[in-house]
């Protein structure tokens, strides 16, 4: 079926929402997801002393909740084919924001476990109805352009999470690096309850059978376009939650730096993530998704390869892991937005179903690899730097061969006058 010659689909009646509001709310909901993992970074070491907790607990409160956050997609995506974007966005927000409310009181850290999975899961309902409601006004590439103007804005909250995280936990607490989602949320909850409109064209009566579930996610897999920008999204975000789940003791505890300084290394690494997007956007023009997704895993094999050698010569400081990981970073912003938008990109009609699966295995990945991550942390850089080696070699293998034979050239032509 050919593209229609507007990179923009014909709206429902209903949306009548500005470019830059669809650029604004877009990064409010993608940038949910750094606000909650980013900004309690800094404080996660003296959260695990407060309590008394072993590594292993205090890794279950970014991978437990990254757990939830990938499984609840499954159920919110159907949900959100079902009764449209709008009811799914605003029950993900307030349950979210009460969610962050419990983890900011949690007495222990067995409840604070508890609560940052209801957190997790709420907010797969939040960044999956993003994801499809770019794939509901725009087709593959303009989604991809879009999607990235998205995650720019994701990156500049990434840049602003980790070093307010460091200034609260270091001037008032551990708990008040928990309450700014509370914040957060809200405000997010408000501006989409009074300003976003639904944008699912047509409601699928059928999207919670079971058979058309089953139906649905077998034409998933078995499409390979979707299994290759599902890779390449997996892999890119497994080296990223490599660095954020275990940076925090290596560069506070292993290296000494203080929190306001990881902070700064943080607001160092979205920084160069956030430069990533704005390439990104540079190159699909002129390259097309194929060859833009080639050029970045060059990136990313050199930035992995780096870090694990110095490591593996002894280098072990914080320069030797910051500088290759900011090839790494900039690279991430051009996987992200290609890998997200290009599985979603074949399934118009199942957008939420579609973008839930691409998440799940995203966090499926994060999960397994935070679990390696919390008996592996041995108070040495070598789990976070051999880590991130390992899977910029996955995104390189994914990036050029089934990316390069399974991404679709009709959605890769760079539209006259872009």
């Amino acid at each position: 079926m050919s593209a229609p010659s507007s990179s923009l689909l014909a709206a429902p009646a209903s949306v009548t929402m500005s470019p830059g509001l669809i650029v604004l709310i877009l990064s409010l909901l993608l940038g949910i997801q750094p606000v909650t993992t980013d900004l309690y970074l800094p404080a996660l070491p003296a959260l695990t002393e407060s309590f008394g907790a072993p590594m292993a607990q205090a890794q279950l409160t970014l991978s437990a909740l990254l757990l939830a956050f990938g499984c609840s997609q499954l159920i919110w995506g159907p949900l959100s084919d079902r009764f449209g974007r709008r009811p799914i966005l605003l029950w993900g927000l307030a349950s979210y924001t009460l969610a962050a409310v419990g983890s900011t009181l949690a007495p222990s850290m067995a409840l604070l476990i508890i609560w940052r999975v209801v957190q997790g899961a709420a907010m797969g309902a939040v960044v999956m109805g993003a994801r499809a409601v770019v794939r509901d006004l725009y087709q593959p590439l303009e989604g991809a352009r879009i999607m990235s103007k998205g995650l720019s804005g994701l990156g500049i909250l990434a840049c602003i999470s980790a070093p307010l995280g460091a200034l609260l936990s270091e001037f008032f607490g551990w708990r008040m690096a928990l309450t700014a989602p509370v914040v957060f949320g809200g405000l997010a909850l408000a501006l989409t309850s009074l300003r976003f409109k639904e944008t699912l064209r047509h409601k699928n009566p059928a999207a919670l059978h079971p058979a058309t579930l089953v139906r649905t996610w077998g034409q998933l897999f078995s499409n390979p376009t979707f299994l290759a920008f599902s890779a390449l999204a997996a892999a890119s975000y497994g080296g990223l939650f490599t660095f954020l789940a275990s940076s925090s003791f290596v560069f506070i505890k292993v290296l000494g730096l203080s929190k306001t300084q990881y902070g700064l290394v943080m607001f160092s690494m979205c920084f160069s993530y956030l430069t990533g997007t704005f390439v990104c956007r540079r190159l699909l023009p002129r390259f097309g998704v194929r060859k833009t997704v080639a050029i970045a895993a060059g990136l990313s094999l050199t930035g992995g390869t780096l870090m694990g050698l110095l490591a593996w010569a002894g280098l072990h400081n914080g320069w030797a892991i910051m500088l290759p990981f900011y090839l790494f970073m900039l690279a991430h912003g051009v996987h992200q937005p290609c890998g997200q938008s290009g599985a979603v990109g074949p399934f118009p009609h199942a957008a939420g179903a579609a973008s839930a699966m691409n998440g799940f295995l995203m966090m499926v990945v994060a999960f397994g690899m935070g679990g390696w991550l919390g008996t592996h942390l041995d108070g040495t850089v070598r789990p976070l730097t051999y880590g991130v080696w390992f899977w910029s070699v996955l995104i390189a293998g994914t990036a050029w061969t089934v990316v390069q034979k399974y991404g679709e050239p009709a959605h890769e032509a760079p539209k006259r006058g872009a």
